[in-house]
């Protein structure tokens, strides 16, 4: 629940400078209501994955890689082992699937509160009525939108939860290990994300 607030935040204020930015771009040359389709399109299959994913990798990552690089810096893990517990068991697979459930839902609620905040911005600011936005949203809708949407958005959970157990997990060398293995876990998960996005891009559109 901590994540939602950032990623609302996030797609609030992107929603808005995108509504702004198509106006400016499509006056004068194409009719205004596709303001409304370039919102709806690039907000779930892009910017609402995309966005909310680099602000989770940063929320979920790093505090996935620091709970468990203190634990294995604390020697916690290795008395987890003692106890005959599998650490990647009782540690890693809880948050990789949390992360591969709840993303998709923090991202479409993002989604759908950017695409509000971008319906308010065109309204307020672009003298658009709300039938035009909505016309400009259904013209290329498409189920299969969704569903790349939902796709992107579990391979991102798992590459965030993952990646940062998976530092935290190999920390070494108390707190300064457990900073360096939080901030390559962050790096990583964003740079993995970005090049994951591209090759849903290749694959699925």
């Amino acid at each position: 629940m901590a994540s939602v607030p950032i990623a609302l935040f996030t797609a609030v204020f992107t929603g808005i400078v995108l509504a702004l930015q198509a106006s400016y771009t499509l006056t004068g040359a194409v009719p205004i209501y596709l303001v409304g389709t370039m919102v709806g399109k690039s907000m779930i299959l892009e910017l609402g994955p995309v966005l909310t994913g680099l602000s989770l990798a940063g929320r979920v990552g790093a505090s996935t890689a620091a709970e468990v690089g203190t634990m294995r810096v604390t020697e916690q893990i290795d008395a987890l082992e003692t106890l005959a517990y599998d650490p990647l068991a009782y540690l890693v697979v809880p948050r990789v699937l949390a992360g591969l459930f709840m993303f998709p839902i923090v991202i479409v609620l993002a989604t759908a509160i950017g695409i509000l905040a971008r319906w308010a911005a065109s309204l307020t600011l672009l003298d658009m009525s709300s039938a035009e936005f909505v016309q400009g949203l259904r013209v290329f809708a498409e189920p299969w939108d969704i569903q790349i949407s939902a796709i992107k958005s579990m391979s991102f959970g798992f590459i965030v939860t993952g990646v940062g157990s998976f530092y935290g997990f190999h920390a070494k060398g108390g707190a300064g290990g457990v900073g360096v293995a939080t901030t390559r876990a962050v790096v990583v998960s964003s740079m993995l994300i970005l090049v994951l996005d591209a090759f849903w891009a290749v694959v699925l559109l």
